[in-house]
């Protein structure tokens, strides 16, 4: 977290652990607020990976998932980084700003990432960095979400998964109601502030569920090499092509696509206990052996958390899951925002 920006949010009752906004004073407001009202939420948890150079399309499109190359000024895009087992090592939020294309992903795997894709290059005119510190990124979501950052931005993009730059930034529209901002940081106190006029400051937590609930997971560090992008229902936001050419581990992903049933996917649901991704589910039919995995997890605005489990299509359909062993929390599944495949 940059420091100047992080003198400015404690000035704004923010309590900050090792740069993660967790709250303004009141996590219980702001869960509520944000199951209902329009908020406002810092990213610096979130880690920025920028390449910049003639060679940068090229590259990238030779080792994520989708079709990098479609991804012109105004377009953002959900996309994916895989072993050569067709695992996920990471998932993104790309858009292009200036002379970079920006990989917004989970802040704790920046770094090995960024080194994995940089073994890759070679005599590619292409460069990456760590950018994480260059801007500020801010999320707002809601009813007023709209209306706010027009204000804030001075810009807006008319349909989701599009992007627009401002004087103060760029505007990336993630869904209906849903932007992700990346500010200039000598002006991102004054975008605060007009935002908060008609958003709810809450901490990374809260924008975790809205996240969740959505059906956007995020790969972290607990997580990395578990899941194809299917099983974490990737393609079904978008964020897998299976027109464009190779990238590591796209044959697995394709046959997990084209042959067979795909086994696992990934739910929503509910727990009355605490959950943290990585958690082991279990369920009656697989003796004893663990049937899925939490992807993410955040505090319910009426207690308990929310969860994106990935598990067994069958066992979810026909037996409780269970946290952590059989006799743990029940889960509940929740209806997704959109439509899985048959």
């Amino acid at each position: 977290m940059i420091d100047s920006w992080k003198n400015f949010l404690h000035t704004q009752g923010a309590v900050i652990e090792n740069g993660t906004a967790l709250n303004y004073g009141d996590p219980a407001a702001e869960r509520a607020a944000a199951a209902s009202g329009t908020i406002v939420a810092d990213l610096s948890q979130l880690g920025v990976i920028a390449f910049r150079g003639d060679d940068t399309a090229s590259f990238l499109q030779g080792q994520l998932t989708n079709d990098v190359r479609s991804l012109h000024a105004d377009v953002a895009q959900w996309n994916g980084y895989c072993s050569p087992k067709g695992r996920l090592l990471a998932n993104f939020l790309i858009w292009r700003q200036g002379e970079d294309t920006c990989l917004q992903l989970s802040g704790d795997i920046v770094a090995s990432v960024l080194k994995r894709l940089s073994m890759f290059i070679l005599r590619a005119k292409v460069q990456g960095r760590d950018a994480s510190d260059e801007t500020v990124r801010l999320v707002v979501a809601g009813p007023q979400a709209a209306l706010a950052v027009d204000a804030a931005m001075g810009a807006l993009p008319e349909t989701a998964m599009h992007a627009v730059a401002s004087g103060a930034g760029h505007v990336v529209r993630v869904g209906e109601d849903k932007f992700v901002l990346s500010v200039a940081p000598e002006q991102a106190a004054a975008v605060w502030q007009t935002l908060r006029q008609q958003a709810t400051p809450v901490g990374a937590p809260v924008w975790d569920w809205l996240r969740l609930n959505a059906g956007i997971p995020m790969i972290v560090a607990a997580t990395q090499e578990q899941f194809v992008p299917q099983m974490v229902n990737l393609e079904v936001i978008g964020g897998v092509s299976f027109q464009k050419g190779c990238y590591p581990g796209q044959e697995i992903v394709a046959r997990s696509q084209y042959l067979g049933k795909l086994k696992r996917r990934m739910f929503l649901a509910h727990v009355d206990a605490e959950a943290a991704p990585g958690d082991s589910l279990y369920s009656a039919d697989f003796d004893g052996q663990a049937s899925g995995t939490v992807v993410n997890a955040a505090p319910a605005p009426t207690g308990g958390f929310d969860v994106l489990a990935v598990a067994q299509v069958e066992s979810a359909k026909s037996h409780t899951l269970h946290l952590n062993s059989l006799g743990g929390a029940a889960l509940s599944l929740k209806p997704l925002p959109y439509a899985l495949p048959d």
